[in-house]
């Protein structure tokens, strides 16, 4: 059967690092099984097509591709595309709630973290920013925007020791579109 997925790649086409064309990606993953391959802005956000399989063989596939092509690594994030919408649907953080959609954020992480790195997590308090977990994902934010954040992708890998990557409101709201859901 086939499903409807979403690749988020880490770290891409950021200050002059890891460039890559997304109309050239799109061509370098049209050599892998898979179709319907959309591209959407130049953060590395893919949604495609393929035969319902194991996340991380996608990850590892799409990872060894980009490595192949490009010459370096690049951390790699799959996700049915139902199981983004899920992680939209359940945001604490809304206009309705008083927040500016435009200061949310979505960070994903690729595995859930240790409760001891929780812990740990739960000591900072960087008012006015906030976040809630839910499971691999943390709701983020910031209200002073991204840019001054003191809780960003970085700081999140750090703290909870797994790799992880961040999208905003708008970017999030589009794959779930670009998927058709």
């Amino acid at each position: 059967m086939t499903e409807t997925y979403i690749a988020l790649l880490r770290g891409i086409n950021v200050s002059g690092q890891k460039k890559i064309k997304m109309a050239d990606l799109r061509n370098h993953l049209q050599e892998l099984p898979y179709s319907n391959i959309q591209t959407y802005i130049q953060s590395g956000n893919i949604v495609f097509q393929h035969e319902a399989t194991s996340l991380s063989e996608i990850e590892k596939a799409i990872s060894n591709k980009i490595a192949e092509k490009y010459g370096f690594e690049v951390p790699t994030l799959v996700l049915a595309a139902a199981s983004l919408q899920t992680i939209l649907v359940n945001c604490p953080f809304s206009p309705a709630k008083g927040q500016d959609i435009e200061r949310i954020y979505f960070t994903l992480l690729a595995e859930e973290p240790a409760a001891d790195r929780l812990a740990a997590l739960a000591e900072f308090d960087y008012s006015p920013e906030r976040y809630e977990l839910l499971g691999k994902t943390i709701y983020f934010y910031a209200p002073n925007g991204y840019g001054r954040a003191k809780m960003n992708n970085n700081f999140f890998e750090n703290q909870l020791k797994v790799h992880a990557t961040t999208r905003n409101w708008k970017t999030v709201n589009m794959l779930v579109e670009m998927a058709g859901l």
